[in-house]
């Protein structure tokens, strides 16, 4: 059996004759670059996530990048995050000329530690970037006030948690604003690069929307520096069509979630997800931890199970943050997750065959595995 970490395929022929009715729309119209489709989209992305506005940009890294610049944030400034995030998160930081400055995380949740948040304030300090990772969303309340007590803006990296709720508010409201990705294989994905913004202030949209259209407050008048970040027409047609079926496809991520819990519980040599109280884990990526992860993965290869690594080097030890001097050992947590994280397929198009079979094949290796001292000479336990 052939279990891909992915299948977009899968999902596009559950909605395709939806899909091409709302493209044609697009190609009739030529609205191509922001225009009604994206400002549909806006108005019901805004509406799903409980928030009063929402902006598309093109990307994640821009709707991160954006954000910082429309509050402010510039040369001289730091802002506080997490380092077992994608690049971007601490990318935007960069790209706004101020510093990232990291805080370790939870050895359960994998999200920021609140308890070392503000030892990591200093009198530069302008905002903090809790990371939602993998779906589930960091511990809000106690950065919020923490936050607030510094005069600190929140921007909630959300670009892997789409719909996710922390005691029952839907992330991206929790803070000053919410960044999304709608990158292809989000929950929420775009047929190419698309990102969102959402907030409750309308000073804030209003100076994202100019940021995104060279700083444009009419046309050809221009208020700020700004620079091309629009969403395409096609990817605002594209998500407002995938949005309607966002909820069923996270409560299929989840029913996936729950029956590879059921199947793995209790096994030696494996750490499964913790989905926190607080928690509407909306399961971008069911992520376990285990050890000899590349012959694990490869393994798992072999028996036609395709993994992945979310993520294998934290950011202040990627090449372009060495300039940082954080070397290995300043965020332990974070550094002995990133040696052990295997994301197992996951998408809402899984079968309960195909889980069971991962289950499978996983206990197999995990069980034999260390007496054999290799993962490549088991034989596969399943079809």
């Amino acid at each position: 059996m052939n279990v891909p970490f992915l299948d977009l395929k899968a999902q596009y022929d559950t909605i395709s004759d939806e899909i091409g009715a709302a493209l044609t729309q697009v190609l009739v119209s030529t609205a191509f670059c922001g225009g009604p489709f994206v400002a549909g989209f806006e108005e019901d992305f805004a509406l799903f996530c409980r928030a009063q506005y929402a902006v598309g940009v093109g990307s994640g890294t821009e709707a991160l990048w954006l954000t910082l610049v429309a509050l402010g944030v510039g040369p001289g400034d730091e802002v506080i995050t997490v380092p077992n995030s994608f690049i971007a998160t601490a990318e935007a930081i960069s790209l706004c000329g101020a510093t990232p400055v990291f805080v370790d995380v939870h050895s359960d949740s994998l999200t920021m530690d609140p308890n070392l948040l503000e030892r990591a304030i200093t009198p530069k300090t302008r905002a903090v970037i809790p990371v939602h990772l993998y779906g589930q969303p960091a511990d809000m309340d106690p950065i919020v006030d923490i936050a607030r007590k510094y005069g600190l803006h929140v921007i909630e990296d959300a670009c892997q948690a789409h719909g996710a709720e922390y005691n029952g508010q839907r992330v991206g409201t929790l803070g000053t604003a919410g960044c999304f990705s709608f990158y292809p294989g989000k929950n929420l994905g775009a047929y190419g690069e698309a990102g969102g913004v959402v907030t409750n202030s309308r000073k804030l949209v209003d100076k994202v929307r100019m940021l995104r259209d060279h700083g444009q407050s009419s046309k050809y008048y221009h208020a700020m520096i700004g620079m091309n970040s629009r969403m395409d027409g096609v990817q605002g047609a594209v998500l407002r069509v995938k949005l309607r079926h966002l909820t069923s496809w996270n409560h299929a991520r989840n029913r996936h979630a729950a029956l590879y819990r059921k199947l793995l519980t209790g096994v030696d040599g494996l750490v499964l997800p913790t989905q926190k109280e607080y928690a509407h884990h909306v399961y971008h990526l069911f992520v376990i931890r285990v050890q000899h992860r590349q012959e694990f993965m490869a393994a798992l290869a072999e028996r036609g199970i395709i993994c992945g690594i979310h993520y294998p080097v934290p950011i202040h030890l990627q090449d372009a943050y060495l300039s940082l001097g954080l070397g290995k050992g300043r965020f332990p947590v974070a550094e002995r997750s990133a040696e052990e994280v295997v994301s197992l397929p996951m998408y809402p198009e899984l079968t309960a065959e195909q889980i069971a079979y991962v289950a499978d094949e996983v206990k197999a290796l995990l069980r034999y595995g260390e007496a054999m001292d290799t993962y490549a000479r088991i034989p596969s336990y399943g079809c």
